[in-house]
């Protein structure tokens, strides 16, 4: 099992770090040019930035049983289609019961901006958010 992270943007780097370095288990960064991450602890892949560059390339690394950290929509749907175990950032697993009315939302806001609407944009993170991450990750882990 090896843990990806979808790193551009992504709250919780450190945290999943530490989990897979408490576990033993490799984890990799994926970023694009834009975005140059190294942590000490994970390997880093960097791709040409793009649109969808990372995801493409998360997804052709990734095998049944890994763990994605994500909180793109699409390519958790991807994740899946591979066997995968993706996981959002707050901590909901991505499974086949969820992921069409997540699309199906993702879909409308975008329909929603295009025609000159606005969205709320993310409330600040908090300390409850992360615990429910660190929580979930740490139960995937356990359960493989």
């Amino acid at each position: 099992m090896t843990i990806y992270i979808d790193a551009d943007g992504c709250p919780v780097v450190n945290e999943t770090i530490r989990i897979a370095v408490d576990h033993h288990l490799p984890c990799i960064l994926l970023c694009d040019s834009a975005h140059i991450f190294e942590r000490e602890g994970a390997t880093t892949i960097t791709v040409s930035k793009g649109a969808d560059s990372v995801d493409f390339a998360l997804v052709n690394l990734v095998q049944p049983g890994d763990i994605v950290i994500t909180q793109d929509y699409g390519l958790a749907a991807m994740c899946l289609a591979r066997r995968a175990l993706p996981l959002h950032q707050n901590g909901m697993r991505y499974t086949a019961d969820n992921i069409d009315a997540l699309l199906l939302q993702r879909h409308t806001a975008r329909k929603i901006r295009r025609a000159g609407g606005r969205m709320h944009g993310s409330k600040k993170r908090t300390p409850a958010e992360d615990a429910a991450f660190e929580q979930a990750l740490i139960e995937l882990t356990e359960a493989q």
